[in-house]
């Protein structure tokens, strides 16, 4: 076999095995939600759009990758004018900003169906390295990948000008998921 054969022989096979373990969102079982504190009292939210693209093999997760992206105009806390405040530019900017991402950089095994996800949060148009802690969890043929983490919403500029005031709207914010997943490998 000719070198530029056996290359792209090789190439289609090692592609065939990343797209054998891609797995595929199962959006209606699925969450991205948040809570913040107002005033000290717990304010919980979700996105009601996002998608994720998972390529995953259980067994070797350090050649896996994630990559979820939020539509952020799709945020609720529930109430209208909470909802009417968060696309505008003091707060998510969805005109300037209308999606926030989230891209690994490194995933590791810590065994017990855990692992902990490294990558690229990007918010409102600035990108912060975030460690986030998952436990996969498989019923039958399907998966459900589950965590959670803080981020700071100042570091992101969400609450801008009077905002900014941490007494009233607290600077952490909890981000949870749970993403229910076909098609990923067995642990």
């Amino acid at each position: 076999m000719n070198k530029p054969l056996a290359v792209a022989f090789a190439l289609i096979i090692a592609t065939s095995s990343v797209w054998a373990q891609s797995a595929k969102l199962i959006g209606a079982q699925s969450e991205v939600s948040f809570v913040t504190k107002q005033m000290g009292v717990p304010v919980d939210g979700k996105f009601k759009k996002f998608d994720a693209q998972v390529n995953l093999d259980p067994k070797k997760p350090e050649t896996g990758s994630v990559a979820i992206s939020i539509d952020t105009g799709s945020a609720t806390l529930g109430v209208p004018e909470s909802d009417a405040e968060m696309p505008k530019s003091t707060w998510f900017n969805v005109a300037k900003f209308p999606q926030a991402t989230f891209k690994s950089t490194a995933i590791k095994g810590l065994g017990g169906g855990k692992f902990e996800v490294a990558g690229k949060l990007d918010i409102k148009g600035t990108q912060r390295d975030v460690v986030v802690p998952v436990q996969i969890t498989q019923v039958g043929g399907n998966s459900t990948a589950t965590g959670s983490f803080v981020i700071k919403r100042l570091d992101f500029k969400i609450g801008e000008a009077e905002w900014t005031d941490t007494t009233v709207v607290a600077n952490d914010v909890t981000v949870k998921f749970k993403l229910a997943l076909s098609g990923l490998g067995p642990l």
